[in-house]
C-alpha cells in the first residue's frame, strides 16, 4: 500500500511538471522575441492558466510563432531627420537615443558624417535649394 501510494504522489508530481512545461512552451518560445511581444504571449498565458480557457493558450502560441515587425526603429529615424531637416532641436529622448545610435555605429563613422555639415558655407538666399 505504502509503495503504490508513493508511486501514485510521484505520478502526479511528473505529471503536474509535464503540464507546466507545456503550459509554458509560448512564453519560452517568445522570450527571444520583442519585449512587448513577450508580455502579450506571459499575459495569454496567465489568463489560460487561470481561466481554464484553452483558447487564450492557443492564441499566445500562435503569437509567440510570428515575428511581429518592428515599426518603431524606423519612424523615430523619420521623425529625427524630419526634425534635423526642419531645423527643430531635438528633444533630451531624442538627442540620447540618437547618441546611443552614433556610439554603436562606431564614432569614427558618426565624426566623418558630421565633418561635412560644419563645413558648408550658407546658401543665399536667392538661391533655391535643390532635391538633388
Amino acid at each position: 500500500m505504502v509503495v503504490v501510494g508513493i508511486v501514485l504522489i510521484g505520478a502526479v508530481l511528473m505529471v503536474g511538471n509535464l503540464y507546466l512545461h507545456l503550459h509554458t512552451l509560448p512564453e519560452r518560445m517568445a522570450h527571444k522575441s520583442q519585449k512587448l511581444q513577450f508580455e502579450i504571449v506571459a499575459v495569454l498565458g496567465l489568463l489560460a492558466l487561470f481561466t481554464h480557457n484553452h483558447l487564450f493558450w492557443v492564441i499566445g502560441l500562435f503569437l509567440a510563432m510570428v515575428d511581429l515587425p518592428d515599426f518603431g526603429t524606423p519612424l523615430r529615424r523619420i521623425a529625427g531627420s524630419v526634425e534635423k531637416i526642419a531645423g527643430v532641436p531635438p528633444s533630451d529622448e531624442a538627442a540620447a537615443m540618437a547618441s546611443a545610435e552614433m556610439k554603436s555605429e562606431g564614432t569614427a563613422h558618426a565624426v566623418a558624417a558630421e565633418g561635412p555639415d560644419r563645413a558648408k558655407a550658407p546658401a543665399a538666399k536667392s538661391e533655391v535649394p535643390s532635391h538633388a
